[in-house]
C-alpha cells in the first residue's frame, strides 16, 4: 500500500471519483478512506475483490485440508463402513439406502 496514494478522505473520494475509478483499476490495490481524519472505508474494485475473495477460499480449504491431515495423523479416523453406519443410524435412515 502507497500511503501518499492510497488513503484519502471520502470528500476528495467524492470530488474525484473518477480518478480515483482510474486508479482502483490500473493499480488494483485498495483505497482507504478516511472521515474525520480516521479510516473508515475500504474501496477496491470487483476484479481485485474478486482474487481476494478466491484467495479466502483457497486458505479455507487448506485449512481444513490441514486439519484432516492432523485428524489421520493423531488416529481421529473410522473406517468408511462404520462412519456411514453412523450417519444412517444418526438420520434414521436404513441400512441399505
Amino acid at each position: 500500500m502507497n500511503l501518499s496514494r492510497d488513503i484519502h478522505s471520502l470528500t476528495d473520494f467524492k470530488k474525484n471519483t473518477p480518478e480515483f475509478l482510474k486508479q482502483l483499476k490500473d493499480t488494483g490495490a485498495p483505497v482507504v478512506l478516511t472521515i474525520n481524519g480516521k479510516a473508515e472505508l475500504v474501496v477496491q474494485d470487483a476484479a481485485s475483490y474478486q482474487k481476494l475473495l478466491d484467495v479466502a477460499e483457497e486458505a479455507k480449504v487448506i485449512e481444513g485440508i490441514r486439519r484432516g491431515l492432523e485428524d489421520v495423523a493423531a488416529g481421529r479416523t473410522q473406517p468408511i463402513t462404520e462412519a456411514f453406519a453412523e450417519i444412517h443410524r444418526d438420520l434414521n435412515l436404513p441400512q441399505g439406502a
